[in-house]
């Protein structure tokens, strides 16, 4: 089913195959199939596309393990004679397509700092809540650069890769099941990188039946008191076997079809047959359709309803499920300046509230330790009392609140790779302000208002005994539906920042934004930029 904007693909038809039709269609050059994001949503996809580079490239600058081995990797991939490929992140050498998209997808997401959307569409009653991130654009350049295409190409092919992660992240949520929230973008990558290179529908449905059948990651990568490499690699591994199952079909390699409907694979495995469908029936609701998904798919193929319009941005470097506690440690610091006197002896006591799965993410008690970056990013106590540390050591540059959403404290305050580094990470002030911090859980009243909003609360006890609270934080800075914040002003700082530790940051910017505006041979030749190497991340 479809209308001038929308395509549905039930859960009694085989959505493999829908998807990758309504993926061949949006690439095509018949201007009657092709999508049709509006000036809105391109807009949008550039700043994530420009957002996620700078993360991946300053990681790159700065020595971080995966992101350097894996660079180093793709390197090693030269091409056969009459191959085109793909390139790295500051080089023009061309390499297999499969290790440039996954050297380049784990740079962007080492920092854990581009774009994030939680598979909220409540007007469709599609609010399964799933996590995922902006870490497969590099799937659509390579693409891009394989087949020749230019930078309008290859943006719709990044608003394409978004729509069909970002909609199947509203529909089912894999970390119910303890599965890696990855495997919905390598569903989309399998799509996008397909019908970018002029595969069939048929050998894209194939492609996305082995990626679900052969490469399913659990949640295992994101578990442990002190969190590894494979947490930010998860995207990127997962995306090279989608373009390999890709490249495997195109060359005439059946994978499983109909993966959706199958009775084996994930989906109907944890959710049953039918299920879905017995649910939306609206002529008989005892109706229940045993060869069925879980779910119904609606994904936007014109206009500005697009899945990139919900997805949030993040205004450093923090786990987004801390972002409502950020604004609220901003808004109460700006509000009653004097807590950040006295080197933090000021504050007697800092308690959080929030909501599942936030809690359960960067409340675990082993993450009031962290000893690693990747644990860092992704503790609560941590995260608030860097921030407020580096508030109180620059309590006399601080400028004046600007407003609600006090746009000049997000970026004066701006956590930064150097934050997470070893010294940062065992910073006394920060240890002695992690130790006050009681971080909750809100129960079911925090819980149902989530992923609508980041429903959090903050109440800071003074030393003298006074209390201030924050009251309620649902749409902080970054979010999707923020509107007091002016997004544009504090991402350019952002940029700024990522920028210079990667090199010349005007130029680099300027280099990887307006991607709609660039030739083939500008899409050819987009990473080649020196990158300043700093060395190894400490």
């Amino acid at each position: 089913m479809s209308d001038a904007t929308r395509v549905t693909l039930p859960a009694d038809t085989n959505q493999a195959l829908g998807i990758a039709q309504f993926a061949v269609d949006f690439m095509s050059s018949d201007h009657a199939k092709q999508g049709d994001p509006g000036a809105a949503v391109l807009e949008r996809t550039n700043l994530f596309h420009t957002d996620a580079c700078l993360c991946g490239v300053s990681a790159l600058a700065l020595g971080t393990n995966a992101p350097t081995i894996l660079r180093d990797e793709a390197l090693r991939y030269p091409l056969a004679k009459g191959e085109t490929g793909a390139t790295v992140f500051g080089s023009a050498e061309r390499v297999k397509p499969e290790k440039a998209i996954v050297a380049n997808s784990s740079a962007v997401r080492e920092w854990d700092s581009n774009g994030t959307n939680f598979g909220f569409r409540p007007e469709l009653g599609h609010t399964a809540g799933e996590f995922g991130h902006n870490d497969f654009y590099p799937v659509a350049i390579a693409a891009a650069q394989v087949a020749g295409l230019d930078g309008a190409a290859a943006l719709r092919g990044m608003v394409l890769l978004d729509e069909i992660r970002g909609r199947l992240a509203e529909v089912f949520s894999l970390k119910t099941y303890k599965i890696d929230h990855v495997v919905h973008g390598a569903v989309a990558s399998a799509a996008t990188y397909g019908a970018m290179l002029g595969a069939t529908a048929e050998q894209i449905e194939s492609a996305i039946g082995m990626a679900i059948a052969h490469y399913i990651p659990f949640r295992a990568i994101r578990a442990g008191k002190q969190l590894s490499d494979s947490k930010g690699a998860s995207a990127a591994i997962s995306t090279e076997a989608a373009v390999l199952s890709v490249q495997r079909s195109m060359a005439g390699f059946m994978g499983p079809r109909d993966i959706f409907r199958n009775p084996e694979a994930i989906f109907r495995i944890f959710e049953g047959p039918g299920q879905m469908f017995k649910a939306v029936n609206a002529v008989n609701a005892n109706t229940e359709k045993r060869d069925a998904s879980p779910f119904e798919l609606v994904l936007s193929r014109a206009g500005d309803d697009f899945a990139v319009m919900g997805m949030h941005f993040k205004l450093g470097l923090y786990e987004h499920q801390s972002a409502g506690a950020l604004q609220a440690a901003i808004d109460l610091a700006a509000k009653s300046p004097a807590l950040l006197d006295n080197n933090g002896e000021n504050i007697k006591n800092i308690k959080i509230v929030a909501y599942e799965p936030a809690f359960g993410i960067i409340g675990d008690p082993a993450k009031k330790d962290p000893r690693t970056r990747q644990s860092a990013d992704h503790s609560m106590a941590y995260i608030v009392a860097t921030l407020l540390r580096k508030a109180i050591e620059q309590r006399a540059k601080l400028p004046a609140p600007s407003g609600e959403s006090n746009d000049s404290w997000w970026k004066a305050l701006i956590l930064e790779p150097h934050d997470y580094n070893e010294s940062a990470i065992f910073h006394p002030l920060t240890r002695k302000l992690m130790a006050k911090i009681d971080f909750t859980h809100g129960g079911p009243d925090y819980d149902a208002k989530y992923p609508d909003g980041i429903p959090t609360g903050m109440v800071i006890t003074a030393a003298d005994g006074s209390t201030h609270d924050s009251g309620l934080v649902m749409y902080p800075a970054g979010h999707a539906r923020n509107i007091s914040a002016d997004l544009r002003d504090i991402l350019n700082n952002k940029f700024r920042v990522l920028g210079a530790i990667s090199g010349d940051a005007d130029a680099i910017v300027a280099k990887l934004s307006n991607i709609e505006q660039k030739s083939a041979a500008d899409i050819a030749s987009l990473t080649d930029f020196h990158i300043h190497n700093h060395g190894k991340f400490e």
